[in-house]
């Protein structure tokens, strides 16, 4: 074989361990992208049946009228959006005036009874699982990027076509990573 040769399938091999990085990456991405909008997906369904809950109780506990304002001001921090990272914090906060609402409605018997209450509870009780399951995914997804993004060969190759890496969904306390409590 003459180094004219060698030297082409060098580079043919060369070019397709290229491509095969980038795809790589790209998928990647694409990957991580996709998790944060099922986390999206699922935020908006608790967006939705937030006001649906909140008129339930609103007839049982109108006392209560600060715990049910907190609530609906953090469902519109929600709704206001911005980056990903404020977005999570703006869940974290709904997360936490949810749980004050579940802690307060303990004292009301007649609406634990009540079968849209129930219901709702139910239905916010299986988003808020989802909702744990997307961020667990979208976690993975980019650790998966991020591993891409920092290891050898392919960092050269995400530096070259200017792939970054991701942040990671992260609750800012504890008690923000417990799942709001539903049951009664």
């Amino acid at each position: 074989m003459n180094p004219l040769t060698i030297a082409i399938i060098v580079l043919v091999v060369l070019v397709i361990a290229v491509i095969g990085i980038y795809n790589g990456l790209i998928r990647a991405r694409l990957r991580a992208k996709e998790a944060l909008s099922d986390i999206d997906v699922q935020s908006k369904r608790r967006y939705d049946l937030i006001p649906n809950l909140i008129e339930t109780v609103k007839g049982y506990v109108s006392h209560e009228k600060n715990v049910l304002e907190n609530v609906t001001a953090a469902r519109t921090r929600v709704a206001t959006g911005g980056s990903a990272l404020e977005n999570a914090q703006a869940e974290n906060a709904l997360s936490a005036t949810l749980k004050t609402l579940f802690a307060v409605l303990e004292n009301y018997p007649q609406l634990k009874a009540n079968e849209n209450f129930l219901e709702l509870q139910r239905e916010l009780s299986d988003t808020e699982n989802k909702m744990q399951a997307a961020r667990r995914f979208y976690n993975s997804v980019v650790q998966d990027l991020n591993a891409k993004v920092q290891s050898f060969p392919s960092n050269i190759i995400a530096r070259t076509f200017s792939f970054h890496e991701e942040k990671f969904f992260e609750l800012s306390t504890i008690d923000e990573a417990k799942p709001v409590a539903v049951k009664f």
